[in-house]
Parts: structure tokens; sequence; C-alpha cells
């Protein structure tokens, strides 16, 4: 996949498994900036295999400017059963903060948008975090909507070990 954009020198690009150390740095950038980098579990080798291996359990596009790597997204379906129809969850969009108010970010958000049109999906979803008063203006200047009823819960790491292992004992 290579798609040309409106944006003059801005193309977006497919990855494949060599793109992974790239893929990684570009999450641990975005993690920085969200003050999560203690959470970055992630290696090359486990993004390898999740994303470009037996199974593909996402899909991930660079934006490139000028053929330099300047942002990211990573993205997979989900399904509504209210819809009966699949929907498309983005996990990360991020363009590097030097090359932010260029039109990147919204240009890349925009494609995942066609591609869920495209892919008769009934809606894209994602999280923001509740300080990043910046993206979430930007999210409601192209007509997101917050889903103030609903909260995201999580499982993980012993928790979700501990309650996986219920099951064997029910």
């Amino acid at each position: 996949m290579n798609v040309t954009t409106s944006i003059d020198n801005f193309v977006l690009r497919g990855t494949t498994v060599e793109d992974c150390p790239l893929i990684l740095d570009f999450i641990k950038e975005l993690a920085e900036y969200e003050k999560l980098a203690h959470e970055v579990i992630a290696t090359v080798d486990r993004l390898a295999e999740a994303l470009f291996g037996e199974k593909a359990y996402a899909e991930v596009f660079i934006g490139e400017y000028e053929n330099i790597p300047v942002g990211y997204a990573l993205f997979f379906h989900n399904f509504s059963t209210f819809t009966g129809r699949p929907g498309i969850y983005l996990e990360d969009i991020y363009v590097k903060p030097e090359m932010r108010g260029k039109g990147f970010g919204k240009c890349m958000l925009s494609y995942i948008a066609k591609l869920a049109v495209e892919r008769d999906c009934s809606r894209v979803e994602w999280s923001v975090l509740d300080w990043n008063e910046p993206s979430i203006q930007f999210y409601r200047s192209i007509g997101a909507i917050p889903m103030d009823e609903w909260t995201v819960q999580r499982l993980h790491e012993q928790a979700l070990t501990d309650f996986a292992s219920a099951f064997d004992k029910s």
C-alpha cells in the first residue's frame, strides 16, 4: 500500500516486518508523550509476530513526509452486535511533535475513516487520555463524540492471569 495524499510530499505507506523497529520507536515516543513509557514492554519480535505472523492482529501504516517517517497509525477490527457490522478500533495514531500542525494527523485519521467506509464498518472508535485537551478539541472539530456513559475496563497482568485460571476451577 502506498497512498498519495492531498498534502504535498506526504504519503501513507503500508508496513512490513522490517518496519517493526520503527513501529516500536513510534510506540515508545507516543508512550513518552502520554507519560506511560513505563508501560511499554513490547519488543520488535513480539510486534513482528503480532503484526506479520501467521495471524495478523492489527494493521499499521506509516506517514512519511519527504520520504521521512513522521507518524503512524495502528488499528484493528472490532465488531458491534448492535449494528451487526464490524468497526475499526484505532489503538494508536501519532505524529512527531515537531511535525504537528501540518495536517498529517488529520489526513491519517481521515484515511482510517475512508477504510472504515470501504470495509462497511459502522464506526471508528479510539480512546484519548482525559488530560489531552489539544487532541480532544481536534476530535470534536472533526465530529467525534465522547462516549460519556461508557467506562473502559481492563484486566491485565496478574489480574488477567488470576481470572483466567478461575475458568479451570469452575
